[in-house]
């Protein structure tokens, strides 16, 4: 049976969109709704991708096209290109999914020397040699790849006499003299030949590299490929009772109700998009012509409630008669989602399950960062990668102690350094955002100020940062000398000299207060509160967050967090207690480590009552030391060099000598593979039970003063159920000491976290010591890639987004088909171990809105995030929840 390549519009409807493209699909169903749509008919994208896959059209897809043509000649009693009263036509691209002004569309098909006078006759010589210069101009540019500036040059030569007919004539002979000496070949004359070759130009935008980089932007599959609409030409440049423009029937803007768009008199649809001509705002053309703004009302009504959503409509008005050429559900801006989506749920257009379908994650992660507020240009010093989004603003400083001590006496900072470390935590922390000369958005810098919700940009090399001299200098030899003001841009990774004012974020305000909105009817924030909640009620998957300070705890809190999911000890061992990480390290008996021990536990203790504290009666989830063990050593280079120099001035170097030995024993050339988490509670007697310890008397003190603690001890980096099960032993013989010396019931959960591929595939039997699982996705991604985070993006992942090997960075979205596999296989073995086993994730994927529906489809219990990403991830988790009920399996969240 011969395959049908084109269809009419009365055998479309909206739901054949996969077939005849988003724009043909509506343009059917506009026409079944007895709305004023020009006749026409599509090809669909089956033929687009059977043209793309050979390089030649389907066999039988002239002879059809041939055939509808025939047809909408029948029904518009004109031919194409007559030389009498000629039908003219457009071809028009539509893929599946909107990709506005990313394909082509060539207006006007059908005009040459001969039906030109035809034309003239029936709507006058201006608009039949205006039809014929924009014809020669597009079909040249579009069809035979002639440069546009050629035609633009001609055309401005014509300054203010554009509109004479004269004029006009000249300039289609000039642009077809142009177009002759560009491509090698005469304008084709036959209006059929000048069909066949717009719709083949169609089908090759497809490939266009502005469409391929739009539809990686926006992740639509490259496989779809586009259809054609042929449409009856209608004129809006007709003359003063004619013209074209855009209607929205809310505003894409903010959202908010009433009628939006631009009206062009007498004008074609392009002159609204090139912006060479200065529109009228819709309302307008209520004086102008009130029957047609009538007319254009009933429409919108019409289509709004048909599509049940915010649509996007093109129309022309020829000699006073009304036509519509296009709807679409209409692009807007995360504002204007949220505000639309909860005035239909509230209008019952749609319920509010199908509204949180309208908002995604990522809409909302954008609404709750501070921005720059729009002005006029300003003096940039660099661009770098948009690591972290926000705006910041500061002084710029050059090391940590500096930015904290600036920021305890109400300064506002920014950190710079060319690569940050964990010792340059308490400046991050002080700092009003960070700027790095290297690394990419998985560098430290960029991990840890998301984490921390703190506007982050990395990569700016065209910034050299000397720390030593206290100063950056920028391209062009701009000195930026400590103390100077800086603007930092995380959403786009501009870096500016100066202040810039910032225009805070009311939605994140709204989640600070607790989730509460205020008295003053904010729109957005209402809305945001209207859908947030809603996700909170349906969905199943819990939210925790990673905090490691009473302050993070308390954010967490506020922001919705249903607990800590990661309390990294780690973070507590920087600054001053790192000199007794180390002499625990490089301790020679048990003495000096167990003094070290007794020093550390005391500072733990407070560590663990004051977060218990802020998390009162929701589970934390306390990971045990797990540093790369570099970080808590002296720098081995320093070290041999500070030893040299005292031999050599005879110098006694005893104490320096023996701490470089052991530097050297325990110096790894993979610190990130080396002596860290279990392994370094398992060599390191009494570190892990010294930790221990803190929680259980911790959490007696809690409880002595009548509160409702709840920690959860989590192992890292568990490879071998052995390890788990010795380390569980020393950590229940502690807990068990402590209720005992202090008479409280502690029942405190000991766990681990998978982040080891052999952990993920023997899940079974670790489970049998695990009382839950934490999946560490970011370890687990770099041992199955088999790269370094901190190493590999600068280097090579912008060429793999653009050869497709990633679709996304594995750091930031979850590589499902990897990593992913052993998210399934550690919740299949652990829950046949344990069936009651409680599974969460706490890698920054936790935050990521399209990694949260894969785990709700994969079983787990909760994800956590950093507090800022808490909003993000409740609201993913509900929609993710809405899906499954429509699609239950995990592959189809």
């Amino acid at each position: 049976m011969a395959t049908t390549w084109v269809y009419d519009f009365a055998e479309g409807h909206k739901d054949l969109a996969d077939l005849l493209g988003g724009k043909g699909a509506n343009l059917a169903e506009m026409s079944r709704l007895g709305l004023p749509v020009p006749p026409g008919f599509i090809i669909t994208t089956e033929a687009c991708r059977a043209y793309l896959s050979t390089g030649y059209p389907p066999e039988q897809l002239w002879p059809q096209l041939r055939e509808h043509l025939a047809g909408l000649e029948q029904r518009m009693g004109r031919r194409l290109g007559a030389a009498t009263d000629p039908l003219l036509v457009s071809v028009r691209s539509g893929a599946r999914f909107s990709m506005p002004g990313m394909m082509e569309t060539v207006l006007n098909i059908g005009v040459n020397d001969a039906s030109v006078q035809g034309l003239a006759h029936r709507y006058g010589e201006r608009l039949a040699w205006d039809c014929y210069r924009r014809l020669v101009h597009m079909f040249g540019t579009t069809v035979l790849g002639v440069p546009n500036e050629p035609f633009a040059a001609a055309l401005d030569a014509t300054g203010a006499g554009e509109s004479d007919v004269t004029t006009l004539r000249g300039l289609v002979r000039t642009y077809q003299d142009l177009v002759r000496r560009h491509s090698g070949r005469d304008f084709p004359q036959d209006p059929w030949e000048q069909l066949q070759l717009a719709v083949r130009a169609v089908f090759d935008s497809w490939r266009a590299p502005r469409a391929v980089l739009y539809r990686r932007q926006e992740r639509i599959p490259d496989d779809q490929g586009t259809a054609v609409s042929v449409v009856a030409m209608v004129f809006g440049n007709a003359g003063p009772d004619s013209g074209t423009g855009v209607a929205f029937t809310r505003d894409p803007a903010t959202g908010a109700r009433g009628v939006y768009g631009d009206y062009l008199p007498n004008a074609q649809g392009e002159d609204v998009v090139a912006g060479v001509r200065t529109p009228v705002p819709l309302h307008e053309l209520a004086d102008r012509d009130p029957r047609s703004y009538r007319q254009l009302l009933d429409a919108m009504t019409t289509l709004e409630r048909h599509y049940r959503d915010l649509c996007d409509i093109e129309f022309t008005i020829e000699r006073c008669e009304l036509w519509i050429l296009q709807t679409r559900v209409g692009k807007r801006t995360a504002a204007a989602a949220f505000v639309v989506a909860a005035q239909l749920a509230e209008e019952g257009v749609i319920d509010r399950d199908e509204a949180l379908t309208r908002v995604s994650g990522a809409q909302l992660g954008q609404l709750m960062f501070p921005r720059f507020d729009p002005g006029p240009d300003r003096r940039r010093l660099a661009t770098g990668i948009n690591a972290s989004p926000g705006a910041a603003v500061g002084r710029a400083v050059f090391d940590s102690a500096r930015a904290a001590e600036l920021a305890s006496a109400g300064e506002r900072v920014v950190l710079v350094r060319r690569e940050t470390n964990p010792d340059d935590l308490p400046g991050m922390v002080a700092a009003q955002g960070v700027l790095t000369s290297r690394g990419g958005k998985t560098s430290h810098a960029a991990v840890v100020a998301r984490g921390m919700g703190k506007p982050c940009v990395c990569g700016a090399d065209a910034l050299e940062v000397d720390a030593a001299a206290r100063r950056a200098v920028a391209a062009g030899d701009v000195v930026v000398p400590e103390g100077d003001v800086i603007s930092v841009d995380g959403s786009t990774g501009a870096v500016y000299l100066g202040e810039v004012p910032v225009v805070p974020s009311a939605v994140a305000e709204y989640f600070e207060r607790g989730g509460r909105p205020e008295g003053d009817g904010d729109e957005l924030v209402c809305a945001v509160d209207i859908l947030v909640r809603h996700a909170d009620r349906v969905r199943g998957l819990g939210v925790r967050a990673n905090a490691d300070t009473p302050a993070d705890a308390a954010r967490a809190r506020r922001m919705g967090a249903e607990g800590i999911g990661l309390c990294r000890t780690e973070h507590m061992f920087l600054g001053p207690r790192r000199k007794h990480v180390e002499r625990l390290v490089l301790a020679d008996n048990d003495t000096e480590r167990e003094s070290a021990l007794a020093e550390l536990l005391p500072q733990q203790r407070e560590d663990f009552v004051a977060i218990l504290r802020e998390m009162d009666g929701l589970p934390v989830t306390i990971r045990l030391l797990d540093p790369p063990l570099h970080e808590f050593l002296p720098d081995l280079a320093d070290l041999t060099a500070r030893v040299a120099v005292a031999r050599t001035r005879g110098e006694d170097a005893t104490e320096d000598e023996r701490v470089l030995r052991a530097v050297r024993r325990l110096h790894e050339h993979n610190p990130m593979l080396g002596l860290r988490g279990v392994r370094l509670g398992l060599v390191l007697p009494g570190l892990y039970t010294m930790q221990a310890r803190a929680i259980a008397e911790a959490t007696a003190d809690r409880i002595a003063a009548g509160a409702d603690p709840r920690p959860q001890i989590m192992v890292p980096l568990v490879a071998d159920a052995t390890e788990l099960a010795l380390t569980r032993r020393e950590i229940a013989g502690v807990l068990a000491e402590v209720a005992g010396r202090t008479g409280r019931d502690l029942h405190i959960p000991i766990g681990t976290m998978i982040e080891v591929p052999r952990a993920a595939v023997t899940a079974d039997r670790i489970a049998r010591h695990a009382d839950f699982f934490s999946l560490g996705t970011n370890d687990l991604t770099q041992l199955v890639w088999g790269f370094s985070r901190d190493d590999v993006e600068a280097e090579f992942f912008a060429r793999y987004l653009e050869l497709d090997v990633f679709a996304d960075s594995p750091f930031e979205t979850l590589d499902r088909t990897g990593v992913g596999e052993l998210v399934r296989a550690a919740v299949r073995g652990g829950r046949s171990a344990r069936p009651d086993l409680e599974i969460g994730v706490c890698g920054e994927h936790g935050g990521d809105p399209a990694s949260v529906g894969f785990f709700a489809g994969a079983g787990l219990d909760y994800v956590s995030c950093s507090p800022f990403r808490v909003p993000v991830a409740r609201l993913a988790a509900g929609r993710a929840a809405v899906a499954g009920r429509a699609a239950p399996s995990d592959e189809s969240v």
